[in-house]
């Protein structure tokens, strides 16, 4: 697998770019505009160019796909058979509300396929990535990784996970349909992946748009960990796809989960 070469120093990337985002944050927070009608801000622009550079430098012949970069562009890299696939921060909205709840994302694609990625939280310092190994661990305040494991199916009932901020009615449906349900938690940006990765929770439904660069990491992490991600029908996802924008998706623990 290609990304075993470049585990550790994706990981770094992550952590260091965090720590530019963490510059920004203390101070006002200026919002910009783009296009589409969504929030940018200088430090999803600051984390994104050192990503990008330092990704290049590291790999020059894999091309880069990111949220910030020229949509042309990354239209041409996303046709590669191999291509990285990049969120400098996913939760713009809950980094200018300063709910700490946003991330840094970096994926691999090959065929069609996130071999691995790293997501890093910067304003909590924790961090998750796939390793060497192809396993997936955690780490928190800089002390020593530990492997995560989606968990078992709770006897006493799943913990579902939901957006805060994009929770659509057919989502309420879909928990509804489930047949036995403990809890249901909300999270922000990608890290509602990770909770699931790590087995405090079960299953993330989202029935909203996302982009590929909103899942990527998340997809390859909960897959290390022994999860998967699925479209509404129980096929496959792919990256790559035309636009980049994903159809709605199921990311669980277990195929017993629903």
């Amino acid at each position: 697998m290609t990304y075993s070469n470049y585990a550790s120093q994706v990981y770094y990337i992550t952590k260091k770019a965090s720590e530019i985002i963490m510059e920004f944050y203390s101070g006002k927070i200026e919002v910009l505009i783009k296009e589409d009608e969504s929030p940018v801000t200088p430090a999803d622009l600051a984390a994104n160019k050192f990503i990008v550079e330092q990704l290049a430098e590291m790999a020059p012949d894999i091309p880069i796909v990111s949220e910030e970069n020229d949509a042309d562009e990354n239209a041409k890299a996303a046709k590669a058979k191999i291509f990285w696939l990049v969120d400098p921060l996913d939760g713009t909205k809950s980094y200018i509300k300063k709910t700490d709840e946003f991330t840094v994302n970096i994926a691999l694609i090959e065929g069609g396929v996130p071999v691995g990625g790293a997501i890093f939280l910067p304003a909590k310092n924790v961090g998750y990535f796939t390793a060497e190994d192809g396993n997936a661990y955690k780490q928190e305040q800089d002390g020593l990784p530990t492997e995560i494991r989606v968990r078992p199916v709770p006897e006493d009932g799943l913990t579902v996970i939901a957006s805060h901020s994009h929770r659509a009615p057919e989502t309420d449906e879909f928990i509804e349909s489930l047949r036995l349900v403990k809890g249901i938690i909300s999270a922000a940006s990608s890290m509602k992946f990770c909770l699931v990765a790590e087995g405090a929770a079960d299953i993330y439904p989202r029935f909203g748009r996302t982009m590929e660069w909103d899942i990527a990491a998340g997809h390859a992490i909960l897959n290390a960990a022994g999860g998967q991600i699925t479209k509404i029908d129980g096929s496959e996802m792919e990256y790559g796809k035309e636009g980049l924008d994903n159809p709605y998706f199921i990311a669980k623990a277990a195929d017993e989960n629903s």
